[in-house]
């Protein structure tokens, strides 16, 4: 099993969708949801992605083609506590 951390960017009707139930349901995939900040119109959340890295891929690949921006996240990018 593969793990990424990714920052999904997002905007326009991406914002009301339920991307990340769909990521899940779309793609053998268990997602984790370390960081966010969402309102009406825009927002971003860091997600941890585990599974194969070939689904992973395909994943980010889908989520993409949906408009929504995609950037790698590192772990010293989530502050836990």
């Amino acid at each position: 099993m593969a793990s990424k951390q990714v920052r999904l960017t997002f905007d326009g009707d991406e914002v009301t969708r339920p991307l990340i139930y769909e990521m899940g349901h779309e793609f053998d995939i268990v997602t984790n949801i370390r960081m966010a900040d969402v309102d009406k119109d825009t927002g971003w959340v860091v997600l941890e992605i585990v599974g194969q890295e070939e689904e992973i891929e395909k994943c980010l690949i889908w989520v993409q083609s949906h408009g929504v921006r995609v950037d790698d996240a590192t772990l010293g990018d989530v502050i836990e506590g």
